[in-house]
């Protein structure tokens, strides 16, 4: 797959300049098949904004984003804080690339007591076809438990994507989570995050394109930019390494006494 990494700095609480943003890439990379923008980087990531500033898949400038999709053949991943009826949730809208609306994921893990206090976590994972390809969307401390790459993985998922707006002083633990996540279900992911500074937070980049087997196939630095990368699609190129194949599930846990532990009973 053709992918385009927006590692980009939104306009803080601007959501016509990036939308503008997004516009504009899609049309300066028109042979991208899909093309993925970080985490919350339509109205910006401040958590204390995040209820004046949030959208319904209805209101501008989504629509327009949209038509720029479908204008430009490129399905798109753009993260944007959703209104819903239970509160706002960190969401990231799935456009196909004829300007279809195809789903919204909402982020199910909520990192630290400022994005528990802003946003209503998601309560379930998704898998959704863009560009003809079964895509699974993370959004960043997502993708730090092995559990939800797993299960989206499990259900079909051919290409896991997780949209970040990851800080200092966390750059080692995401770099390391993108590739051990591909490589522990043997699927290729696309990692993006974000750069720049808002809401007191420097954001540190370090986009990756990862393939099946966790080596990288592109990645980013800790500065702005547009890459466009071919991800080779599919799993392990053996079955002996396919881990969702010989996942075991009927295995328990035994607790084993303390006393043997310790060198065994007397």
């Amino acid at each position: 797959m053709r992918a385009l990494l927006a590692q980009l700095e939104p306009a803080a609480g601007d959501v016509d300049a990036n939308a503008a943003t997004v516009a504009a890439a899609l049309a300066e990379h028109p042979d991208a098949e899909l093309a993925v923008f970080p985490e919350l980087f339509l109205t910006g990531y401040d958590p204390s904004r995040a209820a004046q500033l949030a959208l319904t898949p209805a209101d501008a400038p989504l629509p327009t984003v949209c038509a720029v999709a479908k204008r430009h053949g490129t399905a798109l991943l753009l993260g944007f804080a959703e209104r819903t009826k239970h509160g706002v949730a960190n969401a990231v809208a799935c456009i196909d690339s004829d300007g279809r609306w195809a789903g919204t994921y909402r982020k199910t893990h909520m990192f630290g007591a400022t994005e528990r206090a802003a946003f209503v976590p998601g309560d379930a994972l998704c898998v959704v076809e863009l560009a003809g390809v079964s895509v699974a969307p993370l959004i960043c401390f997502d993708m730090e438990f092995p559990e939800p790459a797993r299960a989206v993985s499990r259900a079909g998922a051919a290409l896991i994507v997780t949209i970040a707006a990851n800080m200092e002083p966390y750059g080692p633990d995401h770099a390391l989570a993108a590739r051990a996540r591909a490589l522990d279900n043997r699927r290729p992911h696309l990692y993006v995050n974000r750069v720049g500074e808002e809401a007191g937070l420097q954001f540190v980049g370090g986009s990756a394109a990862v393939a099946s087997d966790g080596s990288l196939v592109a990645e980013l630095g800790s500065t702005r930019g547009l890459t466009v990368v071919d991800l080779p699609l599919g799993g392990p190129a053996t079955d002996d390494v396919d881990y969702l194949e010989h996942l075991r599930d009927d295995l328990v846990v035994t607790a084993i006494p303390s006393t043997s532990v310790q060198g065994g009973p007397r």
